[in-house]
């Protein structure tokens, strides 16, 4: 059922983004609380104690404060693409409230879709998608299986395993004779 209402896409990435410096895509976070609630405790311990050290950590990133009397907690990221997250904190601690706050500011700001395919290209190859039978021998095409000459072993040279064995062996004969 959530194929209906989910919207399908692919796999997308911002425009840009990596190119040079990557650019955080978080605009702008508003902080809004009650200054007299309970449930904008959490917000208010959040405010006093982490809010400094994370605006120094994320210059880019414009904090406003907004007390609002007898409304609950939330928390509204505006990003580049001008997508605006709305995240209700009401009744929740200082450490869950910073954990909200550190994945909006890692996220893209896109809305989540379900993904059509898992890989996407903009310009899909003439030759089409490569297969392990690509460049093999069109005589496969005629051979009755089981054949004999597909079953043999294709590489003659011993293992490294066996090339030590042969040092060893050769080391050992070398031992003896010197004792001798």
């Amino acid at each position: 059922m959530s194929h209906h209402i989910i919207p399908s896409g692919f796999v997308r990435t911002v425009l840009q983004n990596g190119v040079g410096r990557h650019i955080c895509q978080l605009q702008r976070l508003t902080l809004k609380f009650c200054k007299s609630t309970v449930g904008s405790k959490g917000m208010r311990d959040f405010i006093e104690n982490n809010l400094l050290d994370f605006t120094r950590k994320n210059p880019g990133v414009v904090v406003y404060l907004q007390p609002r009397r007898h409304r609950t907690a939330r928390l509204v990221a505006e990003y580049l693409n001008g997508d605006v997250h709305q995240q209700y904190v009401n009744n929740f601690s200082e450490e869950e409230i910073h954990e909200w706050v550190k994945l909006l500011r890692s996220q893209s700001g896109q809305k989540a879709v379900r993904l059509r395919k898992y890989w996407h290209t903009d310009n899909p190859s003439i030759q089409g998608i490569w297969t392990p039978m690509t460049n093999r021998d069109t005589e496969l095409n005629i051979k009755a299986f089981p054949d004999k000459s597909l079953s043999a072993k294709l590489l003659e040279e011993s293992t490294a395993s066996e090339k030590l064995l042969q040092k060893a062996a050769e080391l050992r004969s070398k031992a003896s004779q010197s004792e001798n």
